[in-house]
């Protein structure tokens, strides 16, 4: 799996990242032998084909469950991580989370049987002052 943002800004883990860098929707790069092969993403997207290099907002991208919320760190450092589960079948996930709030990625892939994650990547990022956006 590969994240990039804006076209050009690959995560990598670890990597450090302003907000204002990382507003718009990332592009997810799903590599796979088998086309009849679906996704999970975490963040939550689910349905992914085995399609190459698509935005998330792309229609053959998958059906968006949460809508996309761009990093607002307004302390400290967070991490933003992207979980990618291989599905059993279409239309596996059956149900989606009510909201964000006490999220767990774990009970999520539980309840939806998707198994254990088949890649994982990380960026960090923390509150950037005026000065830095400049």
């Amino acid at each position: 799996m590969m994240v990039t943002y804006n076209s050009s800004k690959l995560v990598c883990n670890g990597h450090e990242f302003y907000p204002s860098a990382v507003v718009s929707e990332p592009r997810v790069a799903v590599q796979c032998g088998d086309m009849r092969s679906f996704f999970t993403l975490v963040s939550i997207r689910v349905d992914i084909s085995c399609l190459q290099s698509l935005p998330c907002d792309s229609r053959e991208a998958g059906k968006e469950v949460v809508g996309h919320e761009s990093p607002r760190p307004s302390i400290g450092i967070h991490r933003f991580v992207f979980v990618l589960f291989q599905q059993k079948r279409r239309h596996s996930v059956v149900a989606p989370p009510p909201s964000r709030d006490r999220f767990s990625t774990r009970r999520f892939a539980q309840e939806n049987d998707l198994g254990l994650p088949v890649a994982a990547v990380y960026f960090n990022a923390q509150r950037e002052t005026a000065a830095r956006r400049l």
